[in-house]
């Protein structure tokens, strides 16, 4: 075994300042980067361009995480509980294509294990799961005040009545995958 099985894992669900904060919070993830994946853009999108909903770009996360201590296939379960993947194009009040539920697999062993992942978890859902899974094409870094949002932020409103309540909801469903 590796001491150091590092391995990258992309996705969106909805506003990224939700995403990170949830991963950050997750046993073996190393390291959690808000971004944007995916656009009809061939250079680095402005967050303003994002927001317009016309660049194409959905706002993801990218985690490096430590398979020795979390699979993939557990991090996907997180994310599927922890997002609603059966809304298109929207998470609460945030609506656009850029809050799709997608999953940007790195290789074909991921692609298996994000189709196996949906699958199983759209019987516990009253609605389809609309969750696209796709190869990464591209991942560009957001801004730099994107980055560690909800820590930098907690006293902002959107965190409030957004973020916290998705944390709470980890909490409570994946207790042991936590730090």
């Amino acid at each position: 075994m590796k001491a150091n099985n590092l391995q990258l894992a992309t996705f969106g669900g909805g506003c990224f300042w939700c995403t990170e904060a949830v991963f950050q919070e997750v046993k073996g993830v190393e390291k959690v980067v808000s971004g944007y994946s995916s656009g009809n853009k061939t250079r680095q999108p402005t967050y303003l361009e994002i927001c317009s909903g016309l660049s194409g770009f959905a706002e993801v996360i990218q985690i490096t995480f430590n398979a020795n201590v979390i699979s993939y296939e557990d991090i996907l379960v997180i994310f599927m509980t922890t997002h609603d993947p059966t809304t298109l194009n929207q998470q609460g009040a945030d609506r656009g294509t850029q809050y799709r539920s997608v999953i940007y697999y790195h290789n074909e062993k991921q692609k298996e294990i994000a189709n196996s992942v949906t699958k199983e978890i759209t019987s516990y859902y009253e609605n389809p799961v609309v969750t696209e899974i796709s190869a990464l094409a591209i991942f560009y870094e957001a801004e730099k005040e994107h980055q560690n949002f909800y820590r930098s932020n907690q006293e902002r409103v959107y965190c409030g009545f957004v973020i916290i309540p998705k944390l709470a909801k980890l909490r409570k469903l994946h207790a042991d995958k936590l730090k």
